[in-house]
């Protein structure tokens, strides 16, 4: 792994990776099984709270035969420990079978049957890894509720490669699913690791380096995490000679009666992410409250409607300033009035900039966002779940039972990058990379945290960003934004605008961040990485 950016990898490839090692590398699949093995031993004893004994919850796969090769190593350390073998004897077939029987030997007890759920410091979830596809029920089922108990009775518990239960490519619960204390994830991570409710069941996760390709000729991971020294590589240079024009000039569209405070952030968004300059296009009623609010901002008016929103008219103004500016940025509340609507989707097809479409310039298109195809250049979009599924016709909790599927469906209708908020931010663009956002929680989730990571995108594709690299940069920053916030002052009670405030800190803290991360240098890391 040359590059600093974390690859998440799905369930297919990772087995895809796991047959090339071992066909096309010729690394024995009992080798990786005893890397595996012995990869996690060192979590679970770090993990360990006192000299108790230690339970290896065993499945009959491959999952299983990772356990046996704990349970032999722990015993080989004089640590107490014991199998129990969730499933059909006779079912265990290959490496599994082989590392089962090396157990006998050293005495270690394989049961059939449940211990008492109050006896073990440790709980080793090697139930099942990647390869589940189907509801947990029966006796897996109760396994995961066994664990559960144990571990509201004290037992630390320790996941091998991933929960038992957890979608492997979604982060959902298949039925039931483990709570665990760590993870050891082998090889690389996967998507369902980074994504909700995945990342909270995982607890603190490890990446065992085992020996397992990272690519193939064929197939090289699309979907990914950016960790700060990506990001920080993609951050707007800041030439000593620079000026307010050299860092480019953002318009945008935002604003109506009663929603000025969004127009307000989004433009707080804009500067705080280094845009040169700001102009704020907005009802000609909204101009004294906004004109006063926005000081370091332009501000224009626009003709407006009896409800003050932008109106009939307000498009001939718009693509005037459009035409003098790097990019536009419409939609914090602006309104959903026929008329308002109107002028958007007539501006947006006609203007020949970079744009941003957030919030209600979203709802514009609700009934055609396949339109937003014949744009010619670069355009963003930032829509929560709703918003999201309202554009693809589906509803907020389908969506959001895979995000990344969901995301990449929006990209590849529109032909625009999507943003899919909410927690593990997803940003996709049409046929190409998906990144997954680590960074935010929920202290973003206040009014007005959208309009100013609308903002600051804005700004970044003022400053000449790309538009996949602005947005995932955006969201990157907005999030560590608020996660410096919460590091000080908890998670409660932080407004959208000291989350703007706190932007300039968050880049200057992730400028520091250095361009190569050692991933070959170690055995275990941290996933996503501290901090």
């Amino acid at each position: 792994m040359q590059s600093p950016y974390w690859p998440l990898v799905s369930a297919r490839e990772m087995r895809a990776l796991d047959q090339y090692t071992i066909s096309s590398l010729g690394v024995p699949g009992e080798l990786l099984m005893e890397s595996a093995g012995r990869a996690c031993v060192r979590e679970i004893l770090d993990e360990r709270p006192g000299a108790g004994p230690i339970v290896v919850v065993a499945g009959t796969g491959n999952n299983g035969g990772d356990g046996f090769v704990i349970a032999r190593h722990l015993s080989l350390l004089g640590v107490p420990a014991e199998v129990w073998l969730v499933g059909d004897r006779g079912r265990v077939a290959g490496d599994a079978a082989a590392n089962l029987e090396r157990l006998s030997p050293l005495g270690v007890r394989v049961r059939s049957d449940a211990p008492a759920p109050e006896g073990p410091t440790v709980v080793v979830d090697a139930l099942f890894g990647t390869g589940l596809s189907r509801a947990l029920a029966d006796e897996p089922a109760d396994a995961v509720g066994w664990i559960a108990r144990a571990r509201s009775a004290g037992a630390r518990v320790v996941a091998v490669d991933l929960p038992s239960g957890l979608d492997a490519d979604t982060g959902q619960p298949l039925g039931v699913a483990v709570g665990a204390d760590r993870t050891v994830t082998l090889g690389l991570p996967k998507r369902g690791l980074a994504l909700e409710p995945g990342r909270s069941l995982a607890g603190h996760v490890r990446v065992a380096r085992i020996g397992i390709a990272d690519e193939t000729p064929d197939l090289e991971p699309l979907v990914g995490l950016w960790t700060r020294a990506s990001a920080a590589d993609w951050l707007p240079r800041r030439p000593a000679a620079g000026h307010k024009g050299t860092f480019g000039h953002a318009l945008l569209v935002a604003g109506s009666g009663g929603k000025t405070g969004a127009a307000a952030l989004a433009v707080a968004g804009a500067h705080r992410s280094g845009a040169g300059l700001v102009t704020l296009a907005c009802p000609e009623g909204s101009m004294g409250i906004l004109g006063t609010k926005c000081t370091e901002a332009m501000t224009s008016g626009l003709a407006e409607g009896p409800d003050g929103a932008i109106g009939p008219g307000a498009e001939k103004s718009i693509l005037e300033l459009a035409a003098g500016r790097d990019v536009v940025g419409v939609g914090p509340g602006l309104g959903r009035s026929p008329a308002t609507c109107e002028v958007v989707r007539l501006v947006t097809l006609a203007i020949d900039r970079p744009m941003l479409l957030d919030a209600d310039a979203l709802f514009a298109f609700s009934d055609d966002p396949a339109a937003l195809r014949s744009r010619t250049h670069p355009t963003v979009l930032t829509p929560h779940p709703g918003e999201a599924a309202r554009l693809l016709g589906t509803d907020a909790a389908a969506l959001n039972r895979d995000r990344i599927a969901g995301a990449c469906r929006l990209a590849e209708l529109t032909g625009a990058v999507a943003i899919l908020k909410g927690a593990a931010t997803v940003i996709a663009e049409p046929g190409g990379r998906v990144l997954v956002n680590p960074t935010g929680g929920p202290v973003l989730g206040a009014g007005g945290s959208g309009d100013v990571l609308a903002g600051i995108v804005t700004g970044l594709l003022a400053q000449g960003l790309p538009a996949f690299e602005a947005a995932a940069l955006g969201v990157f920053v907005h999030g560590a934004a608020a996660d410096r916030l919460a590091t000080v002052r908890g998670d409660v009670g932080i407004l959208a605008s000291e989350v703007a405030a706190e932007v300039p800190s968050a880049i200057a803290a992730l400028a520091v961040a250095s361009s190569r991360e050692p991933f070959g240098a170690a055995d275990a890391l941290d996933f996503p990485e501290p901090g």
